[in-house]
């Protein structure tokens, strides 16, 4: 019987490796849009985050998005991420 691989994801905010079901996945879409995609499944290239605003806040200090996508997020995507990430922790 074989075992099943978990996929891993490393947090842009932590730096912690967790499976994929774990995290956040936050997407840059092929029209250049930064969203949270809550199913894990859209199309686009995705960055992982842990559920918690502490990783969500130290990604956003060490540009750890920016990083990701290789382009500068607007602080008002910031903003709309921040309040979509609250939404999910509650």
């Amino acid at each position: 019987m074989s075992i099943k691989k978990i996929p891993l994801r490393q947090c842009i905010g932590c730096g912690e490796m967790k499976s994929k079901k774990e995290m956040i996945r936050i997407l840059k879409t092929d029209t250049g849009e930064i969203v949270l995609d809550a199913t894990g499944r859209k199309n686009g290239r995705g960055a992982y985050l842990c559920p918690s605003m502490d990783c969500f806040k130290k990604a956003v200090k060490s540009k750890g998005i920016e990083r990701s996508f290789k382009m500068p997020v607007p602080k008002d995507v910031y903003e709309v991420l921040e309040k979509e990430m609250e939404q999910l922790g509650q």
